[in-house]
């Protein structure tokens, strides 16, 4: 995509997100799901399909590209990201990095224009950050695999079409090297969802269990056709992804960083600006410096992700500190609102329940800090 057509796509989603999508952060709040106004308005602007390439459907954007968008789009409730993101993110990535050219021609310009929703189905009970634990299995018979198991914390599964199913076609004693992943119908016999998770926050995104009881899937819907290949999909996706949820919590800081700055300069103490007290101040410096700090991060990052120099390191430590820098500023405009910051329907407050999210989600903080770790312990010793 040229300057001049990115730019006008980013103008367009600024425009949207601001006027239409921020003034339905209440309504998203009170129903727990998008309207479907908004819903559409995203299939319109290919917000679907913006990282799916453009020769199956998609804006094919860059990782540069990606980020400033995901910046735009954080500024408001990550619902609303949450909608599209799955189809562009961990689960569209899947097959764009590993399916075979049928599968993609299959399965991806439904996916970018809106028309399917695709879910990561990973998490279990005892495989989140390592999924070397992982009891779901799929068993070969004849021409089909059949799946069984039980995953957690799907995202978007509610509204999801197909499943990016990860199960053991290996030994248990393989751990992550006898992970596939499968394209899995979510109407297939055998497949049931749980109840909707009631979580702490980002109403508006849902998750639930996911229960595979026999599943059966053709054999071609093995994700490159080639067992063994789902932990290395994994982690391609979810490096990805890391860096794109960095860029949410630019965005949400950003936010954060306007409301505490509204709110300072109209409430007033004693007749006087509550802006003017410096301890005051000293909040929205360092919310702006943490904010900044991290847009500089994350776009960088971004530049090394796209020339192939670094696609591990820089997006972890991208994840980690923007995903712990945006709980900082949460905080923070909590304080500044005072006790109105505490009160339900103001936005810090529900930012602040937001917020806490992308510290566990697609790699917890920990799980970073290993990644980060292990990165400059080879680096060294190369």
């Amino acid at each position: 995509m040229d300057h001049d057509d990115f730019s006008a796509v980013l103008d367009a989603v600024r425009t949207f997100v601001r006027k239409d999508v921020v003034s339905a952060e209440d309504e998203i709040e009170e129903t727990d799901a998008i309207p479907e106004r908004i819903r559409d308005a995203a299939r319109e602007m290919g917000l679907f399909g913006y990282a799916i390439p453009e020769e199956y459907g998609g804006l094919g954007f860059t990782m540069s590209e990606e980020v400033r968008l995901a910046m735009e789009v954080g500024w408001t409730t990550p619902s609303f990201r949450s909608m599209f993101g799955t189809n562009n993110g961990i689960a569209g990535q899947v097959l764009v990095n590993c399916g075979t050219e049928r599968q993609k021609r299959r399965w991806l310009p439904d996916l970018a224009a809106g028309a399917l929703v695709a879910s990561f189905a990973l998490t279990e009970a005892e495989a989140g950050s390592d999924p070397s634990g992982m009891r779901t299995r799929a068993v070969r018979e004849g021409d089909d695999y059949v799946i069984s198991g039980q995953k957690r914390f799907i995202t978007n599964a509610e509204n999801s079409d197909v499943l990016m199913v990860f199960a053991r076609t290996g030994e248990s004693s393989s751990g992550a090297n006898g992970i596939s992943v499968f394209v899995v119908p979510t109407d297939t016999d055998g497949v049931t969802l749980g109840p909707r998770d009631v979580k702490m926050g980002q109403k508006g995104s849902t998750t639930c269990e996911i229960f595979l009881d026999g599943a059966r899937v053709p054999a071609d819907h093995l994700v490159g056709e080639v067992e063994g290949e789902g932990f290395s999909a994994a982690m391609r996706s979810l490096a990805k992804g890391r860096l794109h949820i960095a860029a949410i919590c630019v965005g949400m800081a950003q936010r954060l960083v306007h409301e505490s700055l509204t709110h300072a300069t109209t409430s007033k103490q004693g007749g006087e600006s509550i802006s003017r007290f410096q301890l005051v101040q000293a909040m929205l410096a360092d919310s702006q410096t943490e904010a900044y700090a991290g847009r500089a991060m994350v776009l960088e990052a971004a530049r090394a992700y796209d020339d192939g120099s670094d696609r591990r390191l820089a997006p972890s430590s991208c994840k980690l500190y923007c995903s712990e820098m945006v709980d900082r500023v949460a905080d923070r405009a909590v304080q500044i609102h005072g006790g109105m910051g505490y009160i339900r329907s103001v936005s810090v407050e529900r930012f602040y329940r937001d917020a806490r999210l992308f510290r566990l989600y697609e790699g917890t903080s920990e799980i970073q800090r290993v990644i980060i770790a292990t990165q400059m312990i080879r680096g060294a010793s190369t």
